[in-house]
């Protein structure tokens, strides 16, 4: 059989040799890449943002609702609720290996007669929230075999927030942050979660300066915000009829940020994500109050 070196030497072969190796299939990485389930959207999406598609992933269209973005590909498979997965389901689709957070450790004994679980923390009182983001994203990445994509989007992430601040319009007022339970009960998010460490990033201050809890939010009635100075940030989603009790609220109307018409509203971000809910944030924070103050 003539070798390569001989097929070059003739110019129709080596062409016919150059044709077959453009037409032929390119390597793809995801094939080599471990098929990976996982119960926790905090994971699923950095999972995505790493170019490593989970397999399996609980709750599909809730994880749409509230993360939004990154979207999981269409033949993501949903395992049902996150707190009770459809376990054979997702046995049958034989995953290498099962990511979960401490939320979910006592299903840890069931999941590991499947594959092997590891159980990833974020968030962790007493640590820089920030500084876990990061740690989340190496740890996942290891598991998939995507270190490099994890020093990328890490990099990526700290030079988009950086460049956000810069655009950001002098003379911001304190933000009050919150996501509605139902039309009387809000969580305001404070230290300790995802959205001050974005503020703290985007050199913003947060107006909500009370004590919050393991995943940086206050649970309280809207009476509570009645008495603070602030720029008012809804967070979608609203629950449903939410908006029609709020029009007719005194309570409400009466927010400082609702009264003067300064309240700004977000799409819905995932208040207990990672890297990629951080920059969704910051990228809607940002344009809100740039379309806010050139008004």
């Amino acid at each position: 059989m003539p070798t390569p070196l001989a097929l070059s030497r003739h110019p129709l072969l080596a062409g016919l040799l150059g044709l077959l190796l453009l037409l032929a299939p390119a390597h793809d990485s995801q094939a080599d890449a471990p098929s990976v389930a996982t119960l926790d959207w905090t994971i699923a999406e950095t999972l995505v943002a790493l170019g490593a598609m989970p397999r399996a992933v609980a709750q599909v269209d809730a994880y749409h609702e509230w993360v939004g973005e990154p979207t999981l590909a269409p033949d993501v498979v949903d395992l049902g609720l996150r707190t009770q997965p459809n376990l054979e389901l997702l046995a049958s689709l034989s995953p290498d290996r099962i990511l979960i957070s401490p939320m979910f450790a006592n299903l840890t004994p069931r999941l590991s007669r499947i594959a092997p679980v590891d159980t990833l923390e974020l968030y962790t009182p007493g640590t820089d929230t920030w500084q876990q983001m990061r740690r989340l994203t190496r740890r996942v990445a290891r598991r998939v075999g995507q270190q490099a994509a994890a020093e990328r989007l890490i990099e990526t992430t700290e030079e988009r927030l950086a460049q956000l601040r810069e655009r950001l319009p002098q003379g911001q007022p304190p933000l009050l942050i919150v996501q509605f339970m139902d039309h009387r009960h809000v969580r305001v998010f404070g230290e300790h979660g995802l959205y001050q460490a974005v503020l703290d990033r985007l050199g913003l201050a947060n107006a909500w300066q009370r004590p919050t809890n393991y995943w940086g939010f206050s649970l309280v009635g809207i009476e509570a915000l009645v008495d603070i100075e602030a720029r008012l940030v809804v967070v979608e989603p609203l629950p449903v009829g939410a908006g029609q009790r709020l029009a007719g609220s005194g309570l409400w109307q009466a927010l400082p940020s609702v009264r003067d018409g300064t309240r700004i509203t977000l799409p819905p971000v995932w208040s207990f994500g990672a890297l990629p809910s951080a920059r969704r944030f910051a990228e809607a924070l940002v344009t809100a109050l740039e379309g806010a103050d050139g008004d």
